[in-house]
């Protein structure tokens, strides 16, 4: 397995790298359903919205829709998609509710803790997230892990959004980190992985779901696996 002990700045993806987002994704969903007296079983809505979520963040990554869009189109997707008749002005109000209750679940993946831990004393530590700002300042909080990084870069400070390789720029300026010296690690493929190799960083695709890529990136699919690495 490729080593990577030279580097010294790791720049980390939060949503589904570290933060849990679909475990979060849900217990959010759960909480405002119980509110408004939803008849809908959870289980169906996520099996539609999961992936229509993933959808419409590609697109939005790209700048071919708004985040405006973003928040309402993943969430009427689903509702057509059960025949359950909900009014757009509902969907919007769910749309800021939902922003509101996300960052109040705070699971991380298996490991999160003891790998930023490990890797804490060796190595300078970032984010890099399309997220928008003040969400992703209160999961990073709320989640008990802010404390672990140098330097937090989101789109919005760049200006743009992964995988265009001005927000890796952007990111590497913040941290007065050179490319030689980082590496990234995401869960994107697109975004993360060929976003950084653009850039000219090296990158570590977490892959938990084994999806099938014809780039021989080097992939993990626990983080624990990167004390075998770094």
């Amino acid at each position: 397995m490729q080593n990577f002990k030279h580097k010294k700045h790791l720049f980390f993806d939060l949503d589904h790298t570290l933060w849990d987002f679909d475990k979060n994704s849900a217990f959010a969903f759960d909480t405002i359903f119980k509110e408004q007296g939803f008849d809908i079983e959870l289980s169906d809505f996520l099996n539609i919205y999961i992936p229509r979520n993933q959808h419409y963040w590609k697109l939005y990554q790209v700048n071919k829709i708004s985040h405006e869009d973003l928040r309402y189109y993943r969430l009427k997707d689903v509702f057509d998609a059960l025949q359950y008749e909900v009014s757009d002005k509902i969907i919007h109000q769910l749309s800021e509710d939902y922003i509101k209750y996300l960052p109040e679940y705070n699971h991380l993946f298996d490991g999160a803790i003891e790998i930023l831990d490990y890797l804490k004393p060796n190595y300078k530590l970032h984010i890099i997230t399309n997220g928008f700002a003040s969400v992703q300042t209160k999961k990073l909080k709320n989640s008990n892990i802010d404390h672990y990084f140098e330097t937090i870069t989101n789109s919005e400070m760049a200006g743009v959004k992964k995988p265009h390789r001005n927000i890796f720029d952007f990111a590497l300026s913040l941290a007065n980190a050179s490319k030689n010296d980082s590496l990234m690690i995401g869960d994107s493929y697109e975004a993360d992985i060929v976003g950084a190799q653009d850039a000219g960083i090296e990158a570590i695709f977490f892959n938990e779901h084994n999806s099938d890529i014809e780039n021989p990136v080097l992939q993990i699919k626990h983080l624990l696996e990167l004390k075998n690495i770094l």
